[in-house]
This record gives C-alpha cells, sequence and structure tokens, in this order.
C-alpha cells in the first residue's frame, strides 16, 4: 500500500491563492509579504487563526511564515497574538533616503516646540514626486481622524503641507495638474484654476490651509520650511478636527517655528562635507 506524504507548500489548496493565481505561482514569499502587508492595516495585535483566514490561507502555513518572520524581527509575537517587528520601522525609515533621516532627526525638536505651543497634532512632511511623504508626526490630547503616519504619502495637492510645497515647486504643481486633481471630498480644490490661484496665494502669504480637503471633519495649516536656496526642503503643519479647530489662530506659532527650522536645517547643511541631495540646497 502505497505511502501518501503530506502535502508540500507547492500544492496547497486554491483557497489558499489569490484570485487568478495558480497554487504553484503563490511562493512562501508571496504570502510572508500578504501577512505583512495584513498586520500593516492594523492597530494592534491579531491571532494566527483570523490572520490566516483574512488572507485565504491554513493556519499551519501561516503559523510557519509568522515564526521566519518573527526569527528575522519582522514581526513580534505578543502571547498568543502578532504584530509589526520594530526591524519594520528601521527598513522603512531607509525608503525615501537620507533625506529624510536628516530632516527627521534635526526638525524634531522644532516639531516637539510646534507641539508644546499648540497641543495640536503636528507633522513635518516632504515632497516626494506629486505626493508628500510624513517624516514625523506627534499627536495631539484631541487627535481628529487623519491618514497621516510617519512613512505614509499622500497626493500632495489635497494636503496643507503638499500646497505649502507645490507652491514653490512649478514642475511638481504642474505635474499633479496633469496627474489629475481627483475629488476626495466635496471641498478638495480639484478644478485646476482654483488650485492653481490657492497656490499663487500660498506663495504670496507663505501659508496654505487645508480645509477638509483630504479628509472630512479634518483642518490643517502649514508653512513650508525654507533652505537657503530660496526653495522649501519641508512643511510644517498644524492639525485639527474641523468643528473646533481654528486654523488661523496658530499661524503666528507655525511661522515662528518655521523660520527657527529652517535656520536649523540651513546650518547643519552648511556644515556638511558632502551635500544631502535634499532639494531646496
Amino acid at each position: 500500500m502505497p505511502v501518501l506524504s503530506p502535502p508540500s507548500d507547492h500544492s496547497e489548496s486554491a483557497a489558499e491563492c489569490e484570485p487568478g493565481t495558480a497554487p504553484e505561482q503563490r511562493t512562501a514569499v508571496d504570502k510572508a509579504l500578504t501577512l505583512l502587508k495584513s498586520l500593516a492595516e492594523l492597530d494592534g495585535e491579531i491571532g494566527v487563526s483570523e490572520l490566516a483566514r483574512r488572507n485565504g490561507m491554513s493556519k499551519s502555513t501561516a503559523f510557519r511564515l509568522l515564526g521566519i518572520l518573527q526569527r528575522n524581527d519582522l514581526v513580534d509575537r505578543v502571547g498568543s497574538d502578532y504584530r509589526l517587528g520594530t526591524r519594520l520601522f528601521d527598513i522603512g525609515s531607509r525608503v525615501y533616503g537620507t533625506d529624510a533621516l536628516v530632516l527627521q532627526e534635526r526638525l524634531l525638536p522644532h516639531l516637539a516646540d510646534l507641539y508644546e505651543l499648540t497641543h495640536e497634532t503636528v507633522h513635518l512632511a516632504m515632497l516626494h514626486g506629486t505626493d508628500i511623504v510624513y517624516v514625523n508626526k506627534l499627536h495631539g490630547h484631541r487627535a481628529a481622524r487623519s491618514p497621516s503616519r510617519i512613512g505614509a504619502r499622500l497626493p500632495a495637492y489635497c494636503t496643507g503641507v503638499g500646497k505649502a510645497l507645490l507652491a514653490f515647486d512649478h514642475d511638481a504643481a504642474e505635474a499633479a495638474i496633469t496627474a489629475g486633481l481627483l475629488a476626495r471630498t466635496e471641498y478638495t480644490l480639484a478644478d485646476s484654476d482654483l488650485f492653481q490661484a490657492d497656490l499663487r496665494r500660498i506663495r504670496q502669504e507663505g501659508i496654505a490651509y487645508d480645509r477638509q480637503e483630504a479628509v472630512l471633519g479634518l483642518t490643517c495649516v502649514a508653512v513650508p520650511v525654507m533652505g537657503s536656496a530660496g526653495r522649501p526642503v519641508a512643511a510644517l503643519s498644524i492639525a485639527g478636527a474641523d468643528r473646533r479647530f481654528d486654523p488661523a489662530r496658530f499661524a503666528p506659532a507655525l511661522r515662528r517655528v518655521a523660520f527657527e527650522a529652517g535656520r536649523t536645517i540651513n546650518a547643519a547643511m552648511a556644515r556638511q562635507p558632502s551635500p544631502t541631495g535634499i532639494a531646496g540646497f
């Protein structure tokens, strides 16, 4: 009587495959990355059974892959649950190169100053193509629902920090308009003429506003951090719930902190033996 061998990873059932993907085409690497992406969508921990169910794979397969990820510090185990590991933060912080690391390190004290002045949620962001990347964030006592998180990207045209940067970068602004100004909310400046008029105002006044343009209920005020070449290297913002948050109230403090932040980053770059490549220097 022949002895039946246990099924290998290459002969898993169709239930463990993404739609339209044959079992043999979904490798262990594919599944491990799927688990990481699923964990990234959570705010806390999750058990292996639920994680396996959500990703269409067997509990044994998920458990084995999570063990490998845990040994490499990409996943942490908390009791019987799992969450993203600290090693991913180190890897992620290098995605946008030394520019983001320099800005994050040098401007953190100024972000902390801004928080102390306002006790609201404050951001530091940089431009990446036609998107903005959140380099740092401190949560306020009355934080509003927001899509911003460190390392996250959002379209620049519908955020305060993004518009503060696009106003001084003609090529990036034109690229954003050409790509299309998708209305994310009813308040998004999706009309190119209105959007360009807002950028002109920002160049004149040096301050940008997002009045529920990215997310309903969220308002923010932002200013650029100017480099020595007269172009912004980053932007700072203060955000809060629209129902109670008056952005104009915080504009003076934001201007002062951004000015000092610009002095700090310019002094730091002047001491560098070689340029970092940050736009504006």
